[in-house]
Formats: C-alpha cells, structure tokens, sequence
C-alpha cells in the first residue's frame, strides 16, 4: 500500500518526518471522501493483481491474485459465517498498556474507574512482556469509556471502566472534541475541559432539526440579523453515537446485549 498507492497520492508525505518534501499544505490535497474513494477503487485492482507471495505447490511458477487464492481455499476448506460478539468489537479497538492505580485509570488527562478495578490496582498483571501493564482498549469516537482485560480471571474477560465526569456530559464525543477543549484550556482542571467539550455538542441537540424551524436564541445578534443561516440543513445528529447497552461500568462486554458496529 505504501509503494504501489500512498507515494502516488498528492500530498504524500513520505514514510517519516524526515522525507516529507516542502509545502505540501500548499499544493493540490484530497479530501478524506475522496481519498477513501480512491482507495476502494485501488484495492479492487489490488485484489486481482497477481502477488509473488501467493503460490501454490501445484503451481510453484505460477502467482496467483488475492481472490484467486481465496476462492481456492474456500473451495478446500469451505467457511462458517459467524457474527461478531461484543467482545470481538473490543478487541479490533486501539490499545494502550499501562497501569491501574490508586484512582483508577489515567487516560489523555482523562480518569476511568470502576469498583470492579479494586482488586487489580497497583498489581502486576501477569504480562512480562510488557512490565506487568494492563491492557486497555479505547475507543477514538466515544470516550465515556475504557474496557481493560482481565488476564487472570478464568476465563480472562473485558471489564467495562466508565469515564469519572461522563454525568457532567449530555451527549457523546470524541478524542478530536477533547483535544480542541483542551487546547481551549491548556491549564484547567479536568472538570472544566469536560465541560467545554461537551458544550458544543449539547448546544447543536438544541438547535432545529428541520429547516424550517425558528434560529437558536443563542445565535449572536449578528448572525440573527441575516436569517439565511436558518436555511441550511441540520447536520447529522451524533454520527458517532455509541449505544449504551452492554457497555455499563462493571459488566462483561456483549453479556445479554446485542454488539452494534465500531
């Protein structure tokens, strides 16, 4: 992907730091929809182009493409379509190790903690290899909460750890609204970046949904007075809403609720 579609691709910025060439910002980008088209469209290409690692000892001379060699192991070995659980949602989310402490869990100046946590504060959890830390899964879209994993409970399961502040916020959001509170607020305290993320977001759940309905009382004077910013369509309501069922502090991921999409 990098050599045979990102180096093409206007704006590439090299493989690190080092390489990225002069103004780039100045000259001729993609936008995100657009870059994702084209990479559908590149993958289809990829998908039937022959690949120098797939061979077969039926056929060691002969590459064959990824759905080439798809469709003959689905033809040896056939397939059981399974749905995803809860749990196999959790685990495709990022990751981060780190330690469960007194208060519970620090992340991106925000505190997770649940009473399921108590046992597992301050202790070794099990992993050498990455010096006792806990596993923690997060997700970039909705930060009101972590899930950490449970090694050492038999079977190992997910712990649902909730946000400390998640009742100062009325609606979801994301890590991109948290950084831009915090720029906003390079020195205060986490109660008020909580606050000041989460007051754009509830201020848009009480703006019109329709086109036609009255302005929002807290449009500047200004803006008032030119009513044509009444006329634009409401955009979309939470897009990256995450239901809350299955997801309450201190219950197993995916236990008696259905998993929806990450």
């Amino acid at each position: 992907m990098a050599t045979l579609f990102a180096q093409f691709v206007a704006g590439y910025t090299g493989r690190s730091v080092d390489r990225r060439g002069r103004g780039l910002e100045n000259g001729p980008l993609w936008s995100l929809p657009e870059l994702q088209g084209l990479l559908d469209e590149w993958i289809v290409i990829w998908q039937n182009r022959p690949h120098d690692a797939l061979r077969d000892p039926d056929s060691p001379k002969r590459a064959f493409t990824p759905n080439e060699k798809y469709a003959m192991l689905l033809e040896s070995c056939g397939y059981v379509p399974a749905p995803f659980s809860g749990e196999d949602y959790v685990e495709l989310l990022p990751e981060r190790w780190q330690a469960i402490n007194s208060y519970g869990i620090r992340l991106n100046h925000r505190t997770y903690d649940d009473a399921e946590l108590t046992p597992l504060r301050r202790q070794h959890s099990g992993v050498a290899e990455k010096k006792g830390l806990w596993e923690i899964h997060y997700d970039p879209y909705d930060v009101s909460r972590v899930w950490v994993r449970d090694r050492r409970s038999e079977p190992a399961r997910w712990i649902t750890v909730l946000w400390k502040h998640l009742h100062r916020v009325g609606v979801p959001f994301g890590e991109m609204a948290w950084d831009h509170a915090r720029e906003q607020f390079p020195c205060g305290t986490e109660e008020q970046i909580a606050d000041a993320a989460a007051a754009p977001a509830a201020a848009g759940t009480r703006r019109t949904s329709t086109p036609e309905g009255p302005c929002d009382e807290a449009v500047p004077a200004r803006r008032r007075a030119d009513p044509s910013h009444c006329l634009r369509p409401a955009g979309p309501r939470s897009a990256h809403r995450r239901s809350s069922s299955g997801r309450s502090g201190g219950h197993r991921v995916g236990e008696g609720h259905p998993a929806g999409p990450v």
